[in-house]
């Protein structure tokens, strides 16, 4: 099981796939590098790395929570390319991903060769965050994953129309797991909540549209899914009005977020590498 350990002694897990060009892949806040499974099989030619958060999916949870934050996390991911000996590495962020690839373009970047942007900008609509928080670090009210499978398709029939449930039961088993005679477990530290909520108290926010504008030298896409409640439209033509060479796509069908196997999605991740190679 591939680990490395992070400067503040941490031990932390990834997968690393393929050869040719690094790909490191940046999960969703509670979620983990299963998620880029349906996007693995159409990227050839690729070295595809994926590390699992501190305190999410296998790696190890933290001792002060406080440390699950963009900053530290983008640390995380520059010690994982040190680790494997890599120079750069193309990132693809997702929500949370999408967040710490903006922050690394302040902090290290010379490290990123190209970004793609999944669902996530430097606007985050009040909607979204609300809907986040209302279920982050909350056992799941199922009694397993089949039953999780049909909620999720239930709550998900607006924004994503048309998704099979055995899609869902794959989503529901990368979130969750089961525990015998205990239902669904989270596959993160519920402690994360605290975080967000610590840290929402404690000084201002960072400034998220400086962090963005850290990438007008860097190669980029951004994908939104077109019924996303945390990427609007609006947000992502002000981002191509400030980044000029910018790859936008929209993904219909789709709100938050999409699945990157969506062909809006592939074509804008491959256009990107092929423009960055």
């Amino acid at each position: 099981m591939p680990r490395f350990t992070t400067s503040d002694g941490l031990s932390l897990y990834y997968t690393d796939e393929g050869e040719g060009r690094p790909v490191l892949c940046l999960a969703g806040l509670t979620r983990n590098g299963a998620d880029f499974s349906y996007l693995a099989p159409h990227l050839p030619g690729v070295r595809l790395i994926r590390m699992d958060y501190r305190g999410r999916g296998q790696s190890e949870y933290a001792s002060d929570p406080m440390t699950y934050n963009i900053l530290r996390e983008g640390e995380d991911a520059i010690e994982l390319l040190d680790h494997l000996e890599l120079a750069k590495a193309t990132v693809i962020g997702t929500s949370r991903g999408g967040l710490i690839s903006m922050a690394l373009s302040v902090t290290h970047p010379d490290r990123l060769q190209a970004v793609v942007l999944n669902d996530i900008g430097p606007v985050v609509d009040a909607a979204g965050l609300e809907r986040i928080m209302d279920y982050v670090g909350k056992t799941p009210p199922f009694p397993d994953l089949d039953a999780a499978a049909q909620a999720l398709a239930s709550g998900h029939a607006h924004d994503f129309p048309g998704v099979p449930v055995s899609r869902w039961r794959e989503q529901a088993e990368f979130m969750w797991e089961e525990a015998p005679g205990a239902g669904l477990v989270l596959r993160y530290d519920p402690k994360l909540r605290d975080a967000l909520i610590g840290q929402a108290g404690v000084g201002e926010a960072p400034d998220l549209w400086e962090m963005f504008d850290g990438l007008k030298d860097i190669p980029l896409a951004a994908i939104r899914g077109a019924n996303s409640d945390l990427l609007t439209a609006g947000t992502l033509e002000m981002m191509q009005a400030r980044h000029p060479g910018l790859i936008a796509a929209t993904v219909p069908d789709r709100g938050h977020v999409p699945f990157l196997d969506e062909r809006e999605a592939l074509s804008a991740i491959h256009h990107l590498l092929e423009k960055s190679a």
